[in-house]
């Protein structure tokens, strides 16, 4: 299983938001996105997710074209987490939630199959007890919670989220990265995800895309993209990063003022591949 981005372009109007993007990502992996406000994480995810069509580049999987895939064709390959605070949440269960997440493999009816796998996302995602809950009666950690265990009863093929944890607590956020770095593994499935904390996306990815005004900065592992330097040149901020047994520990200590002199090369580190 192998994602495969290529020189992905995408412009709002007349303001661009992504320049010629292209990565690889296989299956088994777990890729972060990183970069400060603005730089076009949500939006590349939303390209890989055909919420937005990129204007330039192709994305493949598995060596196809993903414009090609259509309706249920989707459903199965992409299963896309939006940040949380996404819309209002609709009338229903939670149990009716994940398992609209079925719908791309759903025939005349819903199987025993379909319901093992709702309750064993259910089971995971530690919901099985707010099953019969309306979803507007959870808190916004737990609706968060509802979406990843919508996308993974679809049983794609790609895992797509966009600040997956970013309404949990601390506890649930090692929970819930755990789980996904486990799924990527033991399913040999392709994950994306767009991280802000910088500490979890260096514990939890396998390698990191820093983006900086749409395009790629730097690439590859935490060790290497995460420098004081790419922090400081990226995001504006002098920042102290020391190596520990759970990752790379990012400190921020102080926004600094990046002037002309210092302007950003792009492509500071490889692309991934």
């Amino acid at each position: 299983m192998r994602l495969q981005v290529k020189e992905v372009s995408f412009a709002y109007g007349s303001i661009p938001a992504l320049e010629n993007v292209t990565f690889k990502v296989r299956g088994g992996e777990v890729l972060g996105i990183v970069g400060p406000n603005g730089s076009g994480k949500s939006t590349l995810l939303k390209c890989l997710a055909r919420v937005l069509r990129p204007q330039m580049g192709t994305i493949f999987l598995d060596g196809k074209n993903l414009a090609s895939l259509h309706g249920r064709e989707i459903g199965r390959c992409l299963g896309y987490v939006p940040p949380p605070g996404t819309g209002n949440p609709f009338p229903c269960t939670v149990l009716e939630a994940v398992l609209h997440g079925r719908r791309p493999h759903l025939s005349w009816g819903v199987s025993q199959r379909d319901l093992a796998v709702v309750s064993s996302a259910l089971t995971l995602l530690g919901l099985t007890d707010l099953a019969e809950r309306q979803l507007e009666e959870l808190s916004s950690g737990q609706r968060q919670k509802v979406l990843i265990a919508r996308a993974l009863a679809q049983e794609p093929e790609v895992f797509l989220l966009d600040e997956p944890t970013a309404t949990l607590d601390i506890r649930y956020q090692l929970e819930v990265l755990g789980f996904i770095k486990e799924f990527a593994v033991n399913k040999e499935r392709v994950v994306v995800m767009v991280l802000h904390d910088l500490n979890l996306a260096s514990r939890f990815a396998d390698r990191l895309i820093l983006l900086y005004e749409g395009r790629i900065f730097a690439a590859g592992s935490p060790k290497a993209v995460l420098s004081p330097e790419n922090i400081r040149a990226t995001y504006g901020v002098e920042a102290v990063v020391s190596e520990t047994q759970w990752g790379l520990q990012v400190i921020p200590v102080a926004p600094v003022d990046v002037g002309a002199e210092e302007e950003p090369q792009l492509y500071r580190v490889g692309m991934l591949g």
